[in-house]
């Protein structure tokens, strides 16, 4: 299975980076799930968590409020007010 490359930055910092196979997200008008493969997204956070499945089989969750989440050829920029890492 293809990797997505995951940028998560708040707005002064880098606050993680890296592969993984799933990335899920709570949108304004929903909860999105990004899979490798996926057509181009551009969706505004809604406040809560940012789920990333790592391509090691561990997970990173982070807490996310008034920002975006794209993805286009399988990269997946997550850009935030505030984000911080919850495990």
């Amino acid at each position: 299975m293809a990797d997505l490359e995951v940028t998560v930055v708040s707005a002064d910092e880098q606050v993680w980076a890296g592969r993984a196979n799933m990335v899920v997200a709570r949108t304004q008008i929903g909860e999105i799930g990004l899979l490798a493969g996926h057509t181009p997204v551009l969706g505004i956070l809604a406040a809560g968590e940012v789920r990333i499945h790592t391509s090691d089989g561990g997970r990173v969750t982070a807490k996310a409020d008034d920002g975006f989440i794209s993805l286009q050829n399988d990269v997946v920029t997550i850009a935030a007010r505030s984000v911080e890492l919850v495990r």
